[in-house]
Formats: structure tokens, C-alpha cells, sequence
């Protein structure tokens, strides 16, 4: 089974062809500029679209003229092939959700939590028999740095990349060392805890945004940057036999 999924982030936009869950391409895009899908999209059975953002009329457009006959776009009443037991699915973003169907595809029968480094840090969590828990929100690297700056009266606005002593040993490095090291113990700290709860968890990483990791933690991490789109392949995989019975 042939697809095309697209992934429309805050920013870019990642697109992928899979043959039978194989990626065989994948590219990526600012927003705003032509998807020109119609030359990717040759003898294709299906396609998926999942956006954190309002997609305009010309890309929802592009996306429904292609030439395939399964088109969806994702949605929390989409079937999917994991249980989601989220209280308020409908406010659920679809990437969080997509990027845990792509983890659970890969590992099936095992508790999988998917961190998301980008504009916020996500965590979102499925536990070994297929059911999606929830998950947890934070802001990312930038926001921080752009938060503090912009809510204190004198604090300047630091760039991620600089001087990181062990302690802040001036306005900018203190800012620095305290933004990025907070995040990186932020996640190492939310791993370990699961670990706690959850032995043989496995931890998949993605989003735009690199990681810093303790060598300990290295032996059950997955990093994949297609994460999402992986997810939206196992979904179109999903549905593509219940479309051929009415």
C-alpha cells in the first residue's frame, strides 16, 4: 500500500511517501509555500493531512484534488488503530496523537512515551496494550528564552547557542545555562520517573528541536524526526480496508 502523508507544523511542513510502512521519500517546506503534491502523488492508495495550524483554502485544495481514492484529514473522529483515552479528544492535537500511533506501530505491546522538542515539549504516553493515556505540555527552548524576555522588566533576550558554564557567570549565561539545562533536566527528569512506573519503557523522540541526554538513558531511546508522518501512514493502513466495506 502506497501513501502520501503531510504533516503541517507551526512552521514547516513535512511530507513523506511510504510503500508498505517503508518510507521511499520525504521532503520538508516553510508553510506557506506550494505543497505541489500532484507530482508526488502517482499511483498512490491514500493520503493523510494533520496540521497544528489552520490550513488555507488553496493547500486543503491541493490536498483533495489529489488524484487517490482514500483522502482524509486527521481528526479525533478519525478511527485509529490505538484506543484513545483522552477526556476531551476533541481538543487532543493531532500531531501528539499521530506521533504516538507511529511509536506504537513501530513497538507494538510496549509502554512508549513520545517526546516532541519543538515550539512546546510534549509527552504523551500508550501504554503496552494499545491504549493512549494523555500526556503533558510544556514551553520550548525559544519560548523560554523569549518569555523571559519579554516578561521581566530588564532580562535581555539570549540566543540558545553560547557560553554554558556549570553556573551563569553573567545576565546572559545565567539565562542560557537556565534555560537549556532546566529543559534537559526537565525530560531527563520525566523519563526516570516513568522508568519508575513503567520498567521496560521506551522513549521516542522527534520534533524540530535537538536533544541533550545522559549516556544512561541512550540504550532505550528511539530518535525519528518522521514520527508523525509514520503515525499517519499506520492510520491510512488502518482505514484502508474498512473503506471497502460499506
Amino acid at each position: 500500500m502506497r501513501n502520501l502523508c503531510i504533516d503541517i507544523g507551526n512552521t514547516r511542513t513535512k511530507i513523506a511517501l511510504f510503500d508498505n510502512a517503508q518510507v521511499t521519500g520525504n521532503w520538508t517546506i516553510d508553510n506557506g509555500h506550494d505543497l505541489a503534491l500532484m507530482d508526488k502523488a502517482k499511483d498512490i492508495d491514500g493520503a493523510m493531512l494533520c496540521s497544528t495550524v489552520d490550513v488555507d483554502e488553496h493547500a486543503l485544495a491541493a490536498f483533495h484534488s489529489l488524484p487517490c481514492p482514500l483522502r482524509e484529514v486527521l481528526s479525533w473522529r478519525t478511527p485509529i488503530p490505538v484506543e484513545n483515552l483522552y477526556s476531551t479528544p476533541q481538543s487532543l492535537g493531532m500531531d501528539r496523537l499521530s506521533a504516538v500511533i507511529g511509536a506504537y506501530a513501530s513497538h507494538p505491546g510496549h509502554d512508549i512515551l513520545v517526546i516532541d522538542n519543538g515550539t512546546a515539549i510534549t509527552y504523551d504516553f500508550i501504554n503496552s496494550a494499545g491504549q493512549y493515556l494523555g500526556g503533558n505540555i510544556s514551553p520550548g527552548v525559544a519560548l523560554r528564552f523569549k518569555a523571559l524576555h519579554a516578561f521581566t522588566a530588564h532580562l535581555p533576550l539570549v540566543e540558545e547557542d553560547g557560553e554554558r558554564p556549570l553556573f551563569g557567570i553573567s545576565t546572559s549565561t545565567a539565562i542560557r545555562c537556565g534555560v537549556v539545562d532546566g529543559v534537559r533536566h526537565e525530560i531527563e527528569g520525566f523519563i526516570n520517573s516513568m522508568i519508575v512506573k513503567y520498567p521496560n519503557l521506551l522513549v521516542f523522540l522527534t520534533g524540530g528541536h535537538g536533544f541533550d541526554f545522559a549516556v544512561s538513558l541512550k540504550k532505550r531511546i528511539f530518535a525519528d524526526k518522521l514520527l508523525v508522518l509514520r503515525g499517519l501512514d499506520s492510520i491510512l493502513r488502518h482505514l484502508q480496508p474498512l473503506s471497502q466495506h460499506p
